[in-house]
């Protein structure tokens, strides 16, 4: 699978159940120690809430997820907010609904719809977009024979990320998963052209 989605950007709601007001923020991530100094900043700015509970799922192939339930009852809280990122197919994502209690106890399938609730309006607020799996290659090419290799990659969904012209030219590409087949084939039959990926 090269196509993965994410949060087009951050998003954030309120939704009130029987007096406790949950805030929920939809983050965009990219690996677990952003995820961790997130949930921190939010902890603390939210210090005065009862709960601050949060999931994340990091990665193309969504194989790296956490989840808390800071508090509320076990898999009440944390549980419905990563099967809100995992109905959606989201990754790179992080969710963190803070929790202020209003008094009235919502009991354990109150919770699990509230805390589903809230971390679905922050996504919902966030927006969804698709990505795809990029990967890099180095070219190196004579200077002569540069053309034929920049017509190849002109003809190609590539992006040229940096590029050096001397005698031997040199070029970085980023290109999506999918692509890898044909743009490496290309490139290697084309005179004298020497590649490897990064």
């Amino acid at each position: 699978m090269d196509k993965y989605y994410t949060i087009k950007e951050a998003g954030s709601s309120q939704y009130k159940e029987k007096m406790s007001r949950f805030l929920s923020f939809a983050l965009p991530v990219s690996d677990a120690a952003e995820c961790k100094s997130l949930i921190k900043e939010y902890q603390n700015k939210y210090h005065d809430a009862r709960h601050v509970c949060w999931a994340y799922m990091l990665g193309p192939e969504r194989q790296e997820w956490q989840l808390n339930d800071n508090g509320e009852p076990s898999g009440t809280a944390g549980k419905p907010i990563l099967g809100q990122i995992n109905s959606l197919e989201l990754t790179d994502v992080l969710v963190i609904v803070v929790r202020y209690f209003g008094g009235i106890k919502l009991g354990t399938p109150g919770l699990i719809a509230a805390y589903r609730e809230a971390a679905r309006l922050g996504l919902e607020a966030a927006g969804k977009i698709e990505k795809r799996q990029m990967r890099c290659l180095r070219a190196s090419v004579p200077y002569a024979k540069a053309d034929g290799v920049m017509k190849i990659l002109k003809s190609m969904d590539v992006r040229i990320l940096d590029q050096t012209f001397d005698n031997m030219c040199g070029l970085l590409v980023e290109y999506p998963l999918d692509l890898e087949p044909e743009l490496m084939g290309r490139l290697e039959s084309a005179d004298e052209c020497q590649v490897e990926s990064v």
